[in-house]
């Protein structure tokens, strides 16, 4: 490093290339990432220089780091911070600093004020095991009985997915809390959880972040090269712990700890590692301000070192910093910035996640249901009060006719005005639609005394049930929300008429099963001497559910002047049967030409027995199979809902990710595909 500060053929080269950047007319994109390659070129080449034998008689200065660097008119300053020494503080006086070789004046100052914040960022994966936890705990403990009470901590971990475990906060007790909550499984994801500390640090103040981790790394969207080129570019300190790495993992690591201008400590056991997390908490109190000021003769890209004494050893930092680029003005003695509450916080996509007016996803969709049920109150609870000039005359009218006032049983409840609104809302909606006959049967078929309107007030009540439920089973970033309440509104919006289309179709099958047995007390009945009206009575007053309330339905009909074909005909539409139809057929035949109707009915009866029979025998036969295509439909549902109950971090991913997204989307086609297959090959007509 000390090469930096002295004379010689590389600095001068280097430098001469910095100054030639600065000062040409490239993009400031490009000049930021030269810069970004430069600092960390600088930074190899004198950790390498370090390690190199010493020609002189006195020792090489052990490696600072230089973080939150500003840049003003007069001058700039960074934090400097030197490794722990046993708690040793920086000696003011022995603070030098030069740029670009050349000795420029330096003053320090105290970082007590100073926002400063520390990110923990801890390795869960599978790698890591019930004995790899423990010890992360333990170094935790040690981490946070060292630190300063004015550093706020926060806590990131990182496995299949990283995670923001716990926002920067000073509550020491709950940052304890959360990170011993954490258990150890899946793949690595290294990159993505350094992101996400970037993410949670912020860019302004003196940051940093804590890492234990193998420097493994198996499932990152990010690569080595874009995480090297961020923490390069975000100026936070980087302290690296290597718990049980091998040597490709330990080049990793040393290479995130160039990039952070930080150190690296290899740890192969719980001491080990709770030294290293106690060693990066110290540091914290080896930290001061520099201040330094800016020769006129220096301009443009250049080095910056500053060196300094710590309990009789020697440190020295060195970055490169763009004196053509000035931050923003800070004051002598700046205030910590609020940082956020402590707990759980949410991920950083999903802070970012925002709509129009910068308010988050979730938070619109919130509000707007809330706006819709709120109009839909007021509009049902003032309809009942809206009187029209008509019906304003009428009742003038009737006042002169009936001076009777009245009483308190004919006034309607709150509740019975709003559901008698909803439903007449609902009536409107579904008056004059090509669905509302269909649906009006389907009802009938599975006597549901319910009129259209209030079947589709609860069709929205069960979409507005959906949504809700589907956003909290779901519930975590914006983007799982959504696809819960995506997912609730397809099955609130599909469920009712499903149900409705089973209900019907279960009731009309036992219609028909109760046929055969019908059309035989009517042949008996008329062998007897009853008339077919009287057959059909005694049907009525005999048989089982649905077929006596269906027959009592058509008698009803035929006493108040319905030709008794024409009531059967309806009978037949309203459940949906091809039997009863043809059985109308034969009695329309026998009362036009004549005949002996009981042994028509008998025959009829013996015909629907067998085809009953053939039925159930083919449904024998063909039972294997569909049990097989219930279970092949149901396993993917079975497997997805104990994996959302189990492992929802793992499932996720099918929704957070634009490829888990497009395999959820072929899956469900594929499995719609199958289910209207199977059902094809297990339905045999009779």
């Amino acid at each position: 490093m000390g090469f930096l500060g002295g004379g010689g053929r590389p600095r001068a080269a280097v430098v001469g290339l910095l100054g030639a950047i600065a000062e040409s007319s490239l993009p400031a994109t490009v000049t930021a990432m030269t810069v970004t390659a430069m600092t960390v070129t600088l930074t190899v080449t004198a950790m390498t220089m370090t390690a190199a034998p010493a020609s002189a008689a006195t020792a090489e200065p052990g490696a600072a780091s230089l973080s939150d660097v500003q840049i003003t008119k007069s001058g700039l300053s960074a934090v400097l911070t030197a490794p722990s020494a046993g708690g040793a503080q920086i000696d003011p006086a022995s603070v030098k600093a030069t740029i670009d070789g050349a000795a420029a004046p330096a003053s320090v100052q105290a970082v007590v004020r100073e926002r400063r914040v520390a990110t923990l960022l801890i390795d869960t994966s599978g790698t890591m095991g019930v004995a790899g936890m423990q010890t992360v705990v333990g170094a935790v403990d040690a981490f946070l009985g060292s630190v300063p009470d004015d550093v706020y901590v926060g806590a990131v971990a990182f496995s299949t997915v990283s995670k923001v475990v716990a926002a920067p906060t000073l509550d020491r007790a709950t940052l304890r809390t959360a990170i011993a909550g954490l258990e150890s499984s899946g793949e690595t994801s290294l990159y993505d959880g350094i992101a996400s500390a970037l993410a949670q640090l912020g860019a302004s103040g003196e940051r940093s972040f804590v890492l234990v981790s193998d420097g493994g790394d198996t499932r990152s969207k990010r690569t080595l090269a874009q995480t090297f080129a961020d923490l390069s570019s975000s100026g936070v300190r980087a302290q690296v712990v290597g718990f049980k790495t091998d040597a490709a993992q330990s080049s990793v690591l040393t290479s995130l700890s160039v990039a952070g201008h930080g150190s690296v400590t290899a740890a192969g056991s719980p001491a080990a590692v709770a030294n290293a997390f106690a060693a990066a908490a110290q540091s914290f109190g080896s930290q001061i301000r520099v201040l330094v000021t800016v020769l006129p003769t220096a301009s443009g890209i250049r080095p910056l070192v500053v060196s300094a004494n710590a309990g009789g050893k020697a440190f020295q930092g060195t970055t490169v910093v763009n004196l053509a680029v000035r931050s923003s003005a800070r004051s002598a003695s700046p205030l910590p910035s609020p940082a956020p509450a402590a707990g759980v916080a949410k991920s950083p996509a999903a802070a970012t996640a925002n709509g129009p007016l910068g308010l988050p996803w979730l938070l619109l969709v919130a509000l707007l249901i809330v706006f819709v049920g709120l109009a839909g109150v007021v509009v049902a609870v003032m309809s009942p009060t809206y009187v029209s000039r008509r019906q304003r005359r009428i009742q003038s009218i009737e006042s002169y006719l009936d001076d009777k006032k009245p009483s308190a049983a004919d006034e309607r409840s709150a509740v019975a005005a709003i559901s008698s609104s909803l439903i007449q809302m609902g009536d409107k909606v579904m008056e004059g639609r090509a669905s509302t006959p269909k649906t009006q049967r389907l009802l009938e078929r599975a006597d549901l005394a319910l009129r259209p309107g209030e079947w589709a007030v609860l069709r929205v009540v069960a979409v507005v049930v959906g949504l809700v439920g589907g956003m909290f089973l779901m519930r975590g970033g914006s983007l799982s929300s959504f696809f819960g309440a995506l997912l609730g509104f397809l099955v609130g919006l599909i469920g009712p008429a499903v149900f409705l289309k089973l209900a019907a179709k279960r009731r009309s099958k036992k219609f028909e099963d109760q046929l055969p047995d019908v059309l035989t007390l009517v042949a008996s009945s008329l062998a007897t001497g009853f008339s077919l009206l009287q057959a059909l009575d005694a049907v009525a007053s005999d048989a089982s559910e649905p077929a006596a309330k269906e027959f009592s339905r058509a008698l009803a009909e035929t006493r108040i002047g319905a030709d008794l074909n024409t009531s059967l005909d309806r009978l037949a539409d309203r459940m949906d049967s091809d039997n009863l139809r043809w059985t109308g057929m034969a009695i329309d035949i026998q009362r036009q030409v004549g005949g002996n109707l009981a042994e028509t009915l008998r025959s009829t009866a013996t015909t629907l027995r067998d085809r009953q029979a053939l039925g159930r025998h083919v449904k024998a036969l063909s039972a294997e199979g569909r049990m097989s295509a219930y279970i092949l439909i149901a396993l993917p549902v079975g497997i997805f809902l104990f994996m959302l109950s189990s492992n929802r971090e793992y499932i996720s991913l099918l929704w957070t990710n634009m490829i888990g997204i497009g395999m959820l989307t072929a899956g469900l086609i594929s499995l719609s595909i199958g289910v209207f297959w199977m059902n094809k090959v297990v339905t045999v007509e009779v």
